[in-house]
C-alpha cells in the first residue's frame, strides 16, 4: 500500500522557480494589455473596444498585442492557472480517489481566480455568457485545455491519455465547468462560485440523481 503523505503545493510561491529579468518582461507586458483590455470594456463594452485602443493605453504596439495575443477573445480568456493546476493536481497523493483531487484542485483555481481577481473573474464571466465570440473562442481553447486534463488523469489511473474513456470524462469536466462559469455569470454572480462547481462535479459523478432525479 502506498503512503499517504501531504504533497508540498505548487501554487506555493516558495516552491517555484523565480522567472528570469526577461520573462518578468513578458509577464508585465502581458499584464498590462490586460489590464488595458479590461478597463476599456469596462468603460465601453467589447464590441467597441479595439486591438488599437488596448495597445496605446498599455504602451505598446498592436502588433505587440497580437503577439502575446493572437485574437481579441484571448485577452480576455487567456490566464495562467492550467499548468499550474495540473501541476497541483499531479501534486496530490497517489492513493487519492481522481473525484477528490479533481475537487482538491477545483476549489485551488478558484480561489486563485476569484480570490485574487474577483472583478476581473466576474467581468470574464459575464462576456462568456454575453458575448458569442468570446464563447466560441473558449469552445476552442477547451480543447487545449482537455488535453492537459487527459494527460494528467491518464497519470493517476494508469490508463491511456488518448483513449475514449479519458478523452470523454477530461472534455466532460471542462465543458461542464465552462457551463458553470456561464451560469454563474446569467445568474448574476448571486451563488457561490465553489458551491456551483460542486454541484456541477457532483452531476458528472452521479448523474441526474445528483439533483434528485432519477
Amino acid at each position: 500500500m502506498i503512503r499517504m503523505t501531504a504533497a508540498r503545493s505548487p501554487l506555493s510561491p516558495a516552491d517555484r522557480p523565480q522567472p528570469g529579468l526577461r520573462e518578468r518582461k513578458k509577464i508585465k507586458t502581458r499584464e498590462a494589455i490586460r489590464t488595458a483590455a479590461y478597463g476599456l470594456i469596462r468603460e465601453q463594452g467589447y464590441d467597441a473596444t479595439t486591438i488599437e485602443q488596448i495597445a496605446d493605453r498599455a504602451e505598446v504596439s498592436p502588433s505587440t498585442v497580437f503577439r502575446y495575443f493572437p485574437t481579441k477573445e484571448d485577452i480576455v480568456l487567456t490566464d495562467e492557472y492550467d499548468t499550474v493546476l495540473m501541476e497541483e493536481f499531479s501534486a496530490r497523493p497517489a492513493d487519492e480517489p481522481w473525484a477528490v483531487s479533481l475537487r482538491h484542485v477545483m476549489r485551488k483555481a478558484i480561489a486563485l481566480g476569484v480570490g485574487e481577481e474577483r472583478e476581473v473573474t466576474r467581468l470574464r464571466t459575464q462576456l462568456l455568457a454575453e458575448v458569442p465570440a468570446v464563447r466560441s473562442r473558449m469552445l476552442e481553447s477547451m480543447s487545449v485545455t482537455g488535453r492537459m486534463l487527459a494527460r494528467v488523469i491518464a497519470g493517476r489511473t494508469g490508463l491511456d491519455p488518448d483513449g475514449l474513456e479519458v478523452r470523454v470524462l477530461s472534455m466532460s469536466l471542462t465543458g461542464g465547468l465552462m457551463e458553470t462559469s456561464q451560469y454563474w455569470a446569467e445568474h448574476d454572480h448571486r451563488d457561490d462560485l465553489a458551491d456551483l462547481v460542486d454541484r456541477a462535479l457532483d452531476v458528472l459523478e452521479n448523474g441526474l440523481s445528483a439533483a434528485g432525479k432519477t
